[in-house]
């Protein structure tokens, strides 16, 4: 009589049964996502890096944009070898002062600013690709660390839910209505589960250590509690995503400014084909000598280079044809790319959202029903201990699949808004969202639309 109540109590406590607190690992902190990409934009040495050498090409225009320096020339003229410093010997020897200006033929200078500038609208746009590559990364780690917070949560609660099977079987077998082996299978269970724990803790560690290095913060820096997260109720047309594109993905505008950096390197080069010039004004200070009166002379001459090596510069504009065409095609892949992504994510996450509809309204509700089911049927001695642990055990795996499609559906959206430069309309992140409550199960489990854990 006094086993038959232990083992009536034992299953009333676990259809009662409520969720435990987190898992221990969890601090007190809150994290946001939207601070976290703050604080990687700013602080990330990638990005500085990247920066720097953007400014580094902004810096160049201005120089393509200038002519070279002015020469200035100082010398003596006929001077005799005997007497070096005597101007009054010879009226040919001159003291003489010049300048010298190189001077580019006409256009040539703001053709090469033009390409330096092209070039640093490239860098810049490389900077904004660069921006989005760690704005996805962060995502990533973030719900993947949100994914696994929800993983070892559900594993603490059934952990615990365990150690009330193997007292239910320990209790059963000791009165003679169990087996040995159902103790057994029961603590094989738990022994997976704590596996799998050490697993995940591991993992988090991991992922934890990765946040911080994009936010260029210590490794051991310990990242906060992730709050809740769901999915969007409807996705986007793929069309309005690829116009989305080419409106706002960096990648695409910094080809275009190596087409256009192809093209002015292509003018400049049919340029070399005329000279520039050099023109240069000395004057010439004499002294009476050998009754010359020492008058002053000056030198006014204008030189210019021969563009008679036609190869070399034929070879120029094939090479500025080469890079236009490079960067056109390289423009076409990256469309194709992004094209192709596009639908792909798409395709994945509405995969995603669909299996999240059907944990939801589906197969956790009747998971929940054959695990009371057989919790009941336990109790009357009609359903054995095995059944019975399948049940709980199917049901663990159900709700690490459907809070592990709510991560999947975030990490592949943070991707499609790295492919398309920008965050999708109705972007909700670092803020817990207000989905609908599922039914509640007569063992008090609820799991929500949005992914929240249950409340104790």
């Amino acid at each position: 009589m006094h086993a038959r109540f232990v083992t009536t109590a034992l299953l009333i406590a676990l259809l009662a049964v409520r969720p435990v607190q987190a898992a221990e690992h969890h601090s007190t902190q809150t994290e946001n996502l939207n601070l976290l990409i703050e604080t990687a934009l700013t602080g990330n040495p990638e990005l500085k890096a990247s920066a720097s050498r953007w400014e580094m090409f902004k810096s160049r225009v201005k120089q393509a944009g200038s002519w070279e320096d002015p020469m200035l020339m100082l010398k003596i003229q006929n001077g005799i070898v005997t007497d070096p410093l005597n101007f009054t010997r010879d009226s040919m020897t001159q003291k003489v002062i010049g300048i010298a200006q190189q001077i580019p033929y006409f256009g040539k200078t703001a053709l090469r600013e033009e390409v330096a500038l092209h070039e640093a609208e490239a860098q810049h746009f490389a900077h904004g690709e660069r921006r989005l590559e760690i704005t996805r990364m962060v995502k990533e780690a973030y719900y993947q660390i949100g994914s696994i917070d929800h993983e070892l949560y559900l594993l603490q609660k059934n952990i615990d839910i365990m150690d009330t099977f193997i007292t239910l079987a320990e209790t059963k077998y000791s009165v003679g209505q169990g087996a040995q082996q159902d103790i057994f299978k029961a603590q094989l269970e738990r022994s997976k589960m704590l596996d799998m724990k050490i697993t995940l803790e591991q993992q988090r560690k991991s992922q934890a250590i990765a946040l911080n290095a994009l936010l260029y913060r210590p490794a051991d820096t310990p990242v906060g509690e992730i709050p809740e997260f769901g999915i969007d109720p409807a996705l986007p047309r793929s069309q309005d995503l690829v116009t989305l594109a080419e409106e706002n993905r960096p990648a695409l505008k910094g080809l275009a400014a190596q087409v256009l950096k192809g093209r002015g390197s292509e003018a400049l080069a049919r340029k070399e084909s005329y000279p520039d010039f050099n023109v240069s004004f000395e004057y010439m200070q004499r002294q009476p000598a050998m009754g010359s009166d020492g008058s002053d002379m000056y030198s006014l001459g204008v030189t210019f280079n021969l563009p008679v090596r036609k190869e070399r510069r034929q070879a120029m504009v094939a090479e500025a044809n080469s890079e236009v065409a490079m960067a056109t095609e390289e423009m076409n892949a990256t469309r194709n790319t992004i094209s192709s992504g596009i639908a792909d994510l798409l395709s994945q996450m509405e995969r995603r959202r669909q299996l999240v509809d059907l944990y939801k309204n589906g197969i956790i509700p009747q998971a929940e029903q054959a695990l009371e089911s057989a919790t009941i049927g336990y109790r009357v001695n009609k359903v054995d201990f095995l059944t019975l642990l399948d049940s709980r055990v199917n049901l663990y795996n159900f709700e690490h699949q459907y809070y592990d499609s709510i991560a999947d559906f975030q990490m592949k959206k943070a991707q499609l808004e790295a492919l398309v430069g920008g965050s999708l309309s109705g972007a909700d992140h670092g803020a817990r969202p207000t989905g609908e409550q599922m039914k509640t199960s007569s063992h008090g489990e609820h799991l929500r639309q949005d992914g929240a854990k249950p409340q104790p």
